[in-house]
């Protein structure tokens, strides 16, 4: 079996760990939220002090919780009868390592390593 290149191209393609649907990779992206599209609430009274902390790049947020481990793609799923729009996905599956993380999550665009890739590549598979 070929172990996948992080970050995936566009046009590859992966399917789901169950097996059931299969996805056409867009492109790799940062899962960033705005202010007010946090996915959780920000109240600490509601949290009671263990709300999810955030890392902030720019004006936004990236959560610092496995989102921040594992790579994200922007995806369309191939088996339905009407594709809709693309969705981001994270492969919390995957786990990238430290310098590959680093270039994924960097505000500047730099290549990632080839000891960085060999290394994700080694450790990786989407089945």
């Amino acid at each position: 079996m070929k172990l996948p290149q992080h970050p995936l191209q566009f046009g590859d393609t992966f399917s789901s760990p169950g097996g059931h649907f299969t996805y056409r990779v867009i492109g790799p992206c940062c899962r960033l939220f705005d202010r007010e599209e946090l996915p959780w609430p920000c109240c600490r009274l509601e949290w009671r002090g263990k709300e999810p902390s955030w890392r902030r790049i720019g004006k936004r947020f990236v959560v610092d919780l496995s989102s921040k481990n594992s790579p994200s793609y922007s995806v369309q799923i191939l088996e339905q009868h009407h594709p809709g729009e693309p969705l981001v996905m994270t492969l919390y599956w995957v786990k990238l390592p430290l310098s590959l993380k680093e270039w994924w999550y960097s505000r500047r665009v730099n290549e990632p390593s080839d000891t960085a890739l060999d290394h994700a590549n080694s450790n990786v598979s989407l089945t």
